[in-house]
């Protein structure tokens, strides 16, 4: 390919990437419009398709009057940009507050139906073996007490002791047979009232998960928004601020001076990402081990706090454990899979949080990231052991940890402790 021809592959690039921003921004505004006015520098919102463009710039830098003009227009649009971004951020927490706290009502009544569960198999067991205990003790009644005691007596007169004896036993017998009985009865009945009880929590379960997906998929696109706006904030402010200092500089900046920088930011990150790529094939390890089946522990510290109710939480529920690392320290992806989920903000009180899908499903969760900590962002593959974030104390945080969670099938989370555990992996 000769120059010619990559500067006509560049430039159609960069025309494309423009073209995107102004849709891009023309939803964003149109939406805002939608909800309510937002006004710039001058007093009057800024549509998207009104950015001023390098032909402005060149046609005002001449004319006083125009280049006040433009300047207006330019600080209007960093103004509208911001609040854009702000606002989708604000959405954004927003939305994943009310996913937490669904979630977490689903969490809590998923143990509750799970503990229900148990506590009626447990009756049903104990209805079972005094069920078969009557059977063994009224067989042996039969064996003891049967025929006439009377001509028993005065047939079998040297062996009156020993009959008399067994009669006593056997009434003893029936006495412990009435009380199994009671006791099988009230089992039985233990029993069925908690399978009842496990039933109609699981009906209230099925309506806790419907609304807990519906409000993750209205979380996970509002983060998505919010990630967009940011970026569309921060790469217009970039050529913004160089149109600004080819108006108000004392050296006359160009387009072609911009042009100039965006190519090498885009190299810069082109080898930022080869770098990320190739060290996300070697797994770091300082973390912690990582296991033959291929699970790598997801930060270092001991556990400060366990999976479920506990006296650190009261009567809330625990999704995850909690692992005491150093602020700033690194967070790594428990197994390969795909991030589902990064997004900063409150989330119910877990602060910035990753969500990475593996296979068949499962999924594991990573919260009270650190400001600026999220090293991934939605939809990116992430290898096992890949640092995916820092370690921070974001949300509802009284010190500098990792909150991690691990979800088999997505939804119901199980302890971390034993799963980990079973994939070689060590916590605490």
């Amino acid at each position: 390919m000769n120059v010619t021809q990559a500067s006509r592959g560049t430039a159609a690039k960069l025309t494309l990437r423009s073209l995107i921003f102004r849709v891009v921004g023309f939803t964003a505004v149109l939406s805002l419009v939608v909800g309510g006015t937002l006004f710039g520098g001058t007093g009057q919102a800024v549509a998207a398709t009104d950015y001023p463009t390098w032909s402005d710039v060149t046609e005002a830098r001449n004319d006083e009057a125009a280049t006040k003009a433009v300047v207006a227009r330019i600080k209007a649009a960093l103004i509208q940009l911001e609040t854009q971004a702000a606002a989708a951020q604000k959405n954004a927490e927003e939305k994943g507050n009310l996913w937490q706290e669904a979630d977490t009502k689903y969490q809590a009544k998923s143990a509750q139906t799970e503990t229900l569960q148990e506590q009626a198999d447990v009756a049903s067991a104990e209805a079972d073996e005094a069920e078969k205990r009557i059977g063994e003790l009224a067989a042996r009644l039969v064996r003891d007490g049967g025929g006439d005691v009377t001509t028993n007596l005065l047939t079998n007169s040297q062996d009156a002791d020993a009959l008399l004896y067994n009669l006593g036993m056997s009434s003893k017998i029936s006495q412990q047979t009435s009380a199994l009985f009671d006791s099988a009865v009230q089992a039985r009945n233990t029993a069925q009232s908690l399978s009842d009880a496990a039933e109609v929590a699981r009906a209230e379960l099925e309506v806790l998960k419907i609304a807990a997906e519906k409000a993750f998929a209205e979380a996970q696109e509002a983060s998505q928004a919010a990630a967009a706006a940011l970026a569309e904030q921060e790469e217009r402010k970039i050529e913004f601020d160089a149109q600004l200092a080819a108006l108000t500089a004392a050296r006359k900046t160009t387009e072609a001076d911009y042009l100039a920088g965006v190519r090498v930011r885009e190299a810069a990150r082109a080898a930022a990402a080869a770098a990320a790529a190739a060290a996300a094939q070697v797994p770091n390890i300082d973390a912690g081990e990582i296991s033959l089946s291929g699970w790598a522990r997801p930060a270092g510290g001991y556990i400060s706090s366990t999976y479920g109710y506990s006296s650190n939480y009261g009567s809330s529920f625990h999704k995850g454990i909690d692992l005491a690392a150093g602020c700033n320290s690194n967070i790594y992806s428990a197994s390969s899979g795909t991030v589902v989920y990064a997004g900063y903000g409150w989330n119910g009180g877990y602060g910035n949080y990753i969500i990475i899908e593996h296979a068949n499903g499962l999924r594991t969760a990573y919260g009270h990231i650190a400001p600026g900590g999220i090293r991934v962002s939605y939809g990116q593959n992430v290898a096992v052991g890949t640092n995916i974030a820092k370690v921070g104390s974001t949300g509802n945080s009284t010190g500098c940890h990792l909150h991690f969670e691990v979800r088999p099938g997505g939804w119901n989370t199980t302890d971390p402790i034993p799963f980990m555990a079973n994939q070689g992996i060590r916590l605490g």
